[in-house]
């Protein structure tokens, strides 16, 4: 089988693949790699300041593949490439936060994944939203399989559980200020809607059900970003076999 023929199959592929910006992608992330292992090893400086400047790194070159998208299959197909390039990676940065946790045998405030620094309820509230944002967007324009349908549920879902833990987060906050305790990160990590401790586990609305109501924040919020990835690729796939022009006897543009 060609490799031609095997993108001809895989929608995804065809869209992933860098194409003419090949070359500069391997060459940045092999810049990145270098440059995140001398800097963790050699420097002293954080996994996430790191990682940030890996990222600087690699930005530039997948810019460039993104604007060949947008020129290639116009604006829908190019916000569908950049979402599951950064959900991908958001969801990598929660498998960190796993391996930290369960693996490494951090404490649930150390286990804060490749980024820590934005390891923040605001931004998990605002990036979430923009999720949603991306994802209402590419159903307007024509993604609209039971997939997109089911992703945009989960989506929504996710954030409203991170509505919740932003609101319970200011409200902790004022509290420590009224103790006269000037330091806000002491309540990062507060329980949401499911999970041990969440609002669902004391409302007795449905008991002690295991994953539900005991899991800890890590491992469900692993499961709401491994969910919506999964859902994003097999909600994208129809879409880019209609928007590619693969399998309705048309070439690639």
């Amino acid at each position: 089988m060609t490799t031609q023929s095997f993108d001809l199959r895989v929608p995804l592929l065809v869209l992933l693949h860098p194409k003419r910006q090949t070359r500069l992608l391997i060459g940045a992330a092999v810049v990145a790699l270098g440059l995140w292992s001398w800097i963790v090893w050699r420097t002293g400086l954080p996994v996430w300041g790191a990682t940030t400047l890996a990222l600087a790194v690699m930005i530039p070159a997948a810019a460039l593949k993104w604007r060949d998208d947008l020129i290639r299959w116009g604006p829908a197909v190019a916000v569908l490439s950049i979402l599951i390039a950064m959900q991908g990676f958001h969801t990598m940065e929660h498998a960190a936060q796993m391996i930290q946790y369960h693996l490494l045998k951090w404490a649930p405030f150390q286990s804060s994944g490749l980024i820590s620094a934005a390891n923040s309820e605001w931004v998990h509230f605002t990036w979430n939203w923009l999720v949603v944002a991306c994802v209402a967007v590419l159903v307007w324009q024509g993604m609209r399989s039971w997939w997109a349908w089911a992703l945009l549920i989960w989506a929504v879902a996710h954030s409203i559980e991170h509505t919740y833990m932003l609101i319970r987060f200011y409200q902790a906050v004022d509290e420590i200020y009224r103790l006269a305790i000037d330091n806000p990160s002491l309540v990062q990590g507060l329980p949401g809607i499911l999970g041990r401790d969440g609002w669902l586990a004391y409302s007795g609305l449905c008991g002690r059900i295991p994953g539900l109501t005991t899991a800890s924040r890590i491992d469900v919020h692993f499961w709401w970003n491994a969910g919506e990835i999964v859902l994003l690729l097999l909600a994208s796939h129809p879409f880019l076999k209609e928007r590619l022009g693969i399998g309705v006897g048309r070439n690639l543009p």
